[in-house]
């Protein structure tokens, strides 16, 4: 069975299958029809629901797609839709700042904005406008306007984060913790219905015995990519093994000279240890997908989808990671190199699941570089024509470590081996890097999509070698490769 609170309605639901989305749910099966759908893919936001969860001795507030969401993430925590906002006649005083910035027009995305609003006031600890700028244009990267009415929305959110009132959800946090504490499982839970089968495991040693009895079943670890099965082609899932209720798969840390990402870590929680070790891949994950996204989409999922457009695996690539799997008591570590096979074909076995990321750390002394570049038609929330990922070490003006992968080039990220030959021993300046540039067209034969053509992504990955260099050398180096751009 799972538990959850619908703000403060304590939910049992038995019988529902796996497959059903919170969206699904919150429409159809208790008539909160506030929450939207609009895209049914997690690009437009109007479906954007707020999920509260025990941390610490505080409730963290996560914004989330109700569309992408499956029902087996709500175990245990509480769902707040914004029918919840109003209370004793009043409206909250996020819904109030857009009413008093006339941030409505058609309304249709109206909610999705109010519950990202309402998540980033609960977490913002700072009062300070100038600082709250880039968390709120973050915060609302994922949510869309078609009536373009973006300034008064930015300033509705400027208004609710400045004043931040006392509110029911404040006043009622410590009820809640007791109550969400309450109906945390002590171990996993096995939903049936009819031939349908939900397994929710809350240690790595159930999934890995539940994956190997059910090997048929679909992991779902943030269910981004895998949710648009339902949603976008209409099919049934009918085993599901959720694996965001094991505490073991959701860290991110550092243990010794390796960073190591859980397989189900979010990559919201997986940024500022990630931004502290790799500025660069930091700052590419500021712009993967949006918000809502990252606070479910994990490494994992980003990994075993084994997506040519995926934006982790040219980064993790090119910084030498390494997988660590494993199938019932059975563990094996495999470097990601080795991993993709095909195009949406990995190495997995039957069974097996990623449990860890391990990716080496660069010594503080060290002067290896990463770069990371991603070009897309939009700046925010979306997906890549090209990413490129460069991991270069240059010793007395010579090469001598060069690994360098791209996405977007072929059917699954991969290395650019010819290209990373003709940089290693040789220096590290724009005549090397025009021989390793035409050296790109025989790493990858990318394809022509609505995303780009064939000639568009080839030209852009040579210029972003051409830009890494010119990012990392001096002024002269600079003078001297403009000739070759």
């Amino acid at each position: 069975m799972i538990q959850f609170l619908l703000n403060d309605r304590l939910q049992q639901e038995a019988a529902l299958p796996p497959d059903t989305t919170v969206l699904q749910y919150l429409r159809r099966d208790v008539g909160r029809c506030g929450t939207k759908e609009g895209c049914a893919s997690g690009d437009c936001g109007a479906c954007t629901v707020v999920i509260a969860e025990p941390q610490g001795n505080a409730l963290r507030y996560t914004p989330v797609n109700a569309c992408l969401t499956f029902i087996s993430a709500l175990q245990g925590k509480q769902l707040i839709t914004v029918e919840d906002l109003k209370h004793q006649g009043q409206l909250h005083s996020v819904q109030q700042a857009m009413v008093d910035n006339h941030a409505s027009q058609c309304g249709f995305c109206t909610p999705g904005f109010v519950m990202s609003v309402f998540a980033l006031q609960k977490n913002l600890s700072t009062t300070r406008r100038e600082a709250k700028r880039e968390p709120i244009l973050q915060a609302l990267s994922g949510n869309l306007c078609r009536c373009t009415g973006y300034r008064p929305i930015v300033d509705a959110a400027f208004q609710a984060c400045e004043e931040r009132p006392v509110d029911q959800f404040d006043r009622a946090e410590n009820v809640t913790l007791q109550r969400l504490r309450a109906i945390a499982p002590d171990s996993g839970q096995t939903i049936r219905h009819h031939e349908d089968l939900s397994l929710i495991p809350s240690t790595i040693e159930d999934l890995a015995s539940a994956y190997l009895a059910n090997p048929e079943a679909k992991l779902v670890a943030g269910g981004t990519d895998l949710a648009l099965e339902v949603t976008q082609r209409h099919r049934r899932l009918t085993q599901l093994i959720a694996l965001s209720h094991i505490p073991d798969m959701k860290t991110a840390f550092i243990d010794g000279e390796q960073v190591i990402l859980g397989g189900a870590a979010t990559l919201s929680d997986c940024m500022p240890l990630l931004e502290r070790e790799f500025p660069d891949f930091g700052a590419l994950l500021e712009r993967f997908a949006s918000q809502q996204i990252r606070n479910q989409g994990t490494f994992g999922g980003n990994i075993a989808n084994a997506s040519p457009i995926g934006d982790g695996g040219p980064v993790l690539l090119a910084l030498g990671a390494s997988l660590r799997l494993r199938r019932g008591s059975q563990q094996r570590t495999l470097p990601l190199a080795q991993f993709y096979l095909g195009y949406k074909q990995t190495a997995l076995q039957a069974g097996e699941f990623i449990e860890q990321i391990v990716i080496p750390r660069v010594e503080p002394d060290s002067t290896r570089t990463l770069k990371v570049y991603k070009v897309s038609k939009r700046l925010d929330d979306d997906i890549s024509a090209v990413c490129g990922a460069f991991h270069i070490e240059v010793n007395h003006g010579v090469v001598t470590h060069a690994f360098i992968a791209y996405g977007g080039m072929a059917a699954v990220a991969k290395r650019a081996e010819h290209c990373e030959k003709l940089l290693i021993g040789q220096p590290w300046q724009a005549a090397t890097v025009e021989r390793a540039c035409q050296a790109l067209t025989h790493d990858y034969q990318p394809i022509s999509d609505f995303r780009a053509s064939q000639e568009y992504r080839m030209q852009v990955a040579k210029n972003l070698l051409r830009r890494c260099l010119i990012e990392t050398t001096s002024t002269d180096t600079l003078m001297r490769v403009t000739q070759y751009v």
